[in-house]
């Protein structure tokens, strides 16, 4: 991961903390500096750990899309090799094959285009136009009956002795309502429960848009097999 762009000195910053009064802090191990000078697909492409992503966005030929106006949730090579771990599975029942495998040349470029929307917000949305409600919006693929996606802040005390508290960013896909508003959250059936992930870095500004990182447990597609 130290080819993200995290606070590079964070120990540094806690120990800086430590010393001085306790402030609210809105920072969720982003980057030190948000501003990258390259395009959102350059800025991929330049880490390593989005190799699976960035084939992905070639195959289905994305480039532009993905440095226009939007806000990017970019999933990583491990969110993206559990994913093809999971389909392989899948296809070994399916088939009764135990040699047949599910790639990333498996996807059908259709299938990718509408997969890779799934993570594609209009507009720039970084942390200063986020809150711990949250909002919900349609990815660019447009309206999808009974799903919405859901950005929010989500405050954390994970390091309580040095800052009173951490705000992560939220990417999520919500299906029907919301299950955070529901008073009754376990009581809602698996196949229409919301999928949410934490982002590992968040309010990375390119030169085209915002780039957040999910975190590395986020299957791609948003699957919970």
């Amino acid at each position: 991961m130290k080819h993200l762009p995290y606070i590079s000195c964070f120990l540094l910053l806690l120990a800086c903390f430590a010393a001085c009064k306790k402030e609210n802090y809105k920072n969720d191990g982003g980057v030190h500096d948000p501003n990258v000078n390259m395009t959102t697909y350059d800025y991929l492409k330049s880490k390593h750990v989005f190799d699976s992503l960035v084939y992905l966005i070639d195959k289905a030929g994305m480039k532009d899309a993905i440095n226009g106006d939007v806000t990017f949730f970019a999933t990583t090579n491990y969110g993206i090799e559990s994913y093809l771990k999971t389909r392989t599975a899948r296809l070994v029942r399916q088939t009764g094959d135990e040699n047949v495998k599910f790639t990333m040349d498996s996807f059908t470029v259709k299938e990718l285009r509408d997969s890779i929307q799934l993570y594609m917000i209009k507009g720039k949305i970084n942390r200063p136009q986020m809150t711990l409600d949250g909002q919900l919006y349609d990815c660019t693929l447009g309206p999808i009956p009974n799903v919405k996606f859901l950005i929010k802040l989500v405050r954390k005390y994970d390091y309580s002795a040095y800052l009173n508290y951490v705000d992560y960013v939220n990417y999520g896909k919500v299906i029907g309502s919301r299950d955070d508003l529901d008073p009754n959250p376990d009581q809602i059936p698996q196949a229409e429960r919301d999928i949410n992930y934490l982002c590992q870095t968040s309010g990375i500004v390119t030169t085209t848009g915002i780039l957040h990182v999910m975190d590395g447990r986020a299957r791609f597609m948003f699957n919970n097999e």
